[in-house]
């Protein structure tokens, strides 16, 4: 059963990703039987320029050259920089081999500058991983106040039903039961396992509400309850063996170039 997580880092000049380096995140990922990272370098605070996130990708492009194959690429970009943003998914993308784009907290997806990206994803035929959750605690929303949450996200997948998303942690985001009940129609929206939340029923009733054939394997560096969730659900072996690897293998099978 392969084993891809479709939600890891690496660390760039920005981020030291908790001190994991590209060989210790592949080590850890070997002991694991994790057979494929699917891994960004976002930029978490404020608004990154495009010379920021272009050498933040370009840290990213070294651990897949690197470890190729093992470590495979999301291009992060910040959709303010519009005309840059996509020259850098362009490039990233078309050229450079990265398999996806990465979104942050720097707008909500449902804002309009989000579109032209949307777009190039569709184009590309490539997913967008958005960072997302439905923050309850004030004190750690008032942090992130552009996140974007389950209703952004089946808003904007409502708006281009050709385009793949997928909603990062499922583990990590808050309110986890309520993004799924605001998912649920959202067809072409995967929901990410990542996260170090391992509540007791979680990956279960994502099944019920989702089914098998929307959840993804992710770790976002939670790297033992990542495997360790997916592993111990009350799923079918097939279910379980779509959301390892299976799901995510398609997703990746859509790129056009």
């Amino acid at each position: 059963m392969s084993r891809i997580d479709c939600h890891s880092h690496v660390a760039s000049r920005f981020w030291d990703a908790g001190g994991l380096t590209p060989e210790s995140l592949v080590n850890a990922a070997d002991k694991l039987g994790i057979d494929v990272l699917c891994c960004s370098t976002p930029i978490v605070r404020g608004m990154p320029t495009p010379e920021e996130f272009a050498a933040s990708n370009e840290d990213l492009l070294k651990a897949m050259e690197e470890y190729p194959g093992k470590i495979l690429g999301y291009c992060f970009v910040n959709p303010g920089y519009q005309t840059e943003s996509l020259a850098e998914i362009e490039r990233r993308v078309a050229e450079d081999g990265m398999v996806g784009i990465k979104l942050y907290n720097q707008y909500k997806c449902s804002d309009p500058v989000v579109y032209p990206i949307v777009r190039k994803a569709i184009e590309l035929g490539v997913p967008i991983l958005q960072h997302a959750g439905y923050l309850t605690d004030p004190e750690e929303a008032a942090l992130q106040p552009n996140i974007s949450n389950a209703r952004d996200i089946a808003f904007l997948a409502s708006m281009f039903p050709e385009a793949a998303i997928i909603e990062a942690h499922l583990g990590g985001g808050g309110d986890w039961e309520w993004a799924l009940k605001n998912l649920r129609n959202a067809r072409n929206v995967y929901m990410d396992t990542s996260g170090s939340v391992v509540d007791a029923g979680m990956v279960e009733k994502a099944v019920r509400y989702l089914g098998a054939e929307r959840l993804l394997f992710g770790t976002d560096l939670s790297m033992e309850e990542g495997v360790g969730k997916v592993l111990d659900a009350c799923i079918s072996e097939g279910d379980r063996q779509l959301i390892f690897g299976e799901n995510m293998k398609k997703i990746l099978g859509r790129r056009a170039r």
